[in-house]
């Protein structure tokens, strides 16, 4: 599927008057983040926004940033009705480029090929400032065999070896395959996550006292997914 296909299938997909999950923030972001200092954040294929809104409403500073119009159309509204302050960003995962390093990168259910989530992973790394932080959740690639809905393909899925090879020299905070509960009609149901939390370590400013974004030195003066997912609450 290319990127204007998969855009246009969230397009879709998006455009309903309920929002697709919830509008409250997942709960493995709930239960990790919720303790963590508020700073500069970025929420890399945001969705609807919900849990952009969630970290804005605790005090970040939030730049929320999917290719779907209609899903961060849906989050603009989400956050004016807290009465949050967010920027919402059109750009693709794999392509986009902040303009200052930050505190902290959440990237939640976000699908892509292998080489798009590996792309997605090394950035995010790059954006961090000292003592920042990379959250990650997704469909772990053993929930195709042995959990519950998420995607059926396994080449979109996660797992946590892949994800800390992609996160390089981050300090490991959190590295795991987390259950997950999904209540259904016929009852309650089991679905496995890649839960992965990594912290760059504060250090020294270099020399020239400039930023790097993804090898760049700059001066200190847009969501790719493919396939349909199910409840990710």
């Amino acid at each position: 599927m290319n990127d204007t296909s998969a855009r246009d299938k969230w397009n879709r997909r998006y455009s309903t008057d309920d929002y697709v999950w919830n509008r409250g923030a997942n709960q493995f972001v709930e239960t990790y983040l919720a303790d963590l200092e508020p700073g500069s954040a970025i929420d890399l294929g945001a969705g609807e926004g919900r849990n952009a809104v969630w970290l804005a409403g605790r005090g970040w500073r939030v730049t929320a940033v999917d290719f779907s119009s209609v899903g961060l159309e849906k989050g603009a509204r989400l956050a004016a009705d807290e009465e949050l302050d967010i920027s919402f960003v059109e750009a693709d995962a794999t392509t986009y480029e902040p303009v200052e390093l930050v505190d902290l990168v959440i990237i939640v259910y976000l699908q892509l090929d292998e080489e798009g989530r590996l792309t997605a992973l090394r950035r995010a790394r790059s954006w961090l400032a000292p003592g920042g932080t990379v959250f990650v959740v997704a469909h772990d690639r053993s929930n195709v065999t042995r959990g519950y809905g998420g995607p059926p393909s396994p080449d979109v899925c996660y797992t946590v070896d892949e994800t800390l090879d992609a996160l390089g020299d981050l300090d490991v905070v959190v590295a795991r395959v987390a259950e997950r509960i999904v209540t259904t009609e016929t009852g309650d149901r089991i679905a496995l996550d890649t839960v992965v939390m990594a912290s760059r370590l504060a250090r020294p400013a270099s020399a020239e006292g400039g930023l790097v974004l993804n090898g760049d030195a700059v001066d200190d003066e847009g969501d790719h997914r493919t396939d349909d997912r199910t409840d990710e609450s």
